[in-house]
């Protein structure tokens, strides 16, 4: 299967199904000599197992990394580093009824149609279970920004249309520790408070609900990023483009420039630096030492108990209601992920700065 790689000099490939025996990753590039054991990368997809939440999914996997390769004495060799995580609660029982049918807002259909066979358990390859993976990998990403002083974090800026309204620049003086206080990783207490009661209603009504994540990265140096097809946007709206729930990203003021003009936009210089930053951090593609400032849309999960019109393997007409165990919001989960996916493309960037300038 291709496709299933990402990076150039950092390089991060993912494998594994939702319902398999494990899910894993291999990383190509990372340099010798960082700090890395597993509790490194264990806190980091703690934030992102289930069960956490009466919204999340029942399924309680522990999520257990296993470093098996590329790691010496506590410290990076150079060598490929091959992580692995075990699934040991798995119930396929919920998917034999509906093997043969496509469930709507999923990649059954378009799976079956690529590849003319699908993993029908849990969603296989296309499960958002595959995103542990991503998370252990982006462990690693972390260790060489920690070293370059760069800070990826990520919050919950909105959850089925309640939006987080931060006095000033609040969250620029949060830390992730501080946000993985708050309820749903919001850092608004009220809108957090209504964002768990439409949690509420819509796991009543067997529905789900959607929201937008913002990611913020501190201490990012300018001139990352490579002119035209590998500039820093692009490679991050690729990566973030990449989680099955994203269906939009914006960075700096985003589709509002649509509406301004160019004296607004245009982000004023001073010898102290620019005055705004309406380019979210990216100038032409390349970094410009402000913060980066990215939000993701992130769609409803589309396993819902709510009976839907469909269409089986044989093209016939059926409906459909989804069992199984299912989180109502691909949100606070998909925080840790957003993170994680940013800094792979930070950390590739870096290094392939350094072949440039040194």
């Amino acid at each position: 299967m291709s496709g299933s790689s990402i990076g150039v000099l950092f390089k991060v490939t993912t494998w594994g199904e939702s319902h398999g025996p494990a899910l894993g990753a291999v990383i190509e590039g990372c340099p010798p000599g960082i700090d890395l054991v597993e509790r490194d990368i264990q806190e980091v997809l703690d934030r992102r197992r289930p069960g956490q939440l009466a919204s999340s999914s029942s399924r309680g996997e522990e999520d257990v990394v296993s470093i098996l390769s590329g790691v010496f004495q506590g410290k990076t060799t150079g060598t490929p580093i091959s992580l692995v995580i075990q699934n040991t609660n798995v119930d396929s029982s919920a998917y034999e009824d509906i093997k043969d049918v496509f469930r709507p807002g999923h990649g059954d259909f378009t799976y079956f149609r690529k590849y003319g066979i699908r993993d029908y358990r849990g969603g296989g390859r296309a499960s958002g279970r595959e995103t542990a993976a991503r998370v252990a990998a982006g462990a690693v990403a972390g260790r060489i920004l920690s070293r370059e002083g760069m800070e990826v974090v990520a919050y919950t800026k909105a959850l089925g249309g309640v939006v987080a309204r931060l006095e000033g620049g609040a969250i620029k003086k949060l830390t992730r520790d501080e946000i993985q206080q708050y309820r749903l990783l919001c850092p608004d207490p009220d809108a957090a408070e209504k964002m768990e009661a439409k949690l509420g209603d819509a796991k009543q009504r067997g529905d789900s609900l959607g929201g937008i994540v913002e990611i913020i990265v501190r201490g990012c140096p300018p001139g990352l990023g490579e002119p035209v097809f590998d500039k820093m946007d692009a490679d991050l709206a690729k990566v973030l483009m990449s989680i099955g729930t994203v269906k939009g990203v914006e960075i700096g003021t985003g589709f509002g420039v649509a509406e301004m003009t160019g004296s607004q936009t245009n982000d004023p210089m001073t010898p102290d630096g620019f005055v705004s930053n309406h380019a979210g951090g990216i100038l032409a593609g390349i970094t410009t030492g402000e913060e980066i400032i990215i939000r993701v849309a992130c769609k409803p999960i589309p396993s819902i108990a709510i009976p839907q019109q469909t269409v089986n393997v044989q093209g016939e007409p059926v409906e459909i209601s989804v069992r199984g165990r299912h989180d109502v919001s691909v949100i606070p989960r998909i925080v840790p992920v957003c993170e994680a996916m940013v800094n792979i493309i930070l950390a590739d960037h870096v290094l392939r700065q350094k072949a440039v300038r040194g």
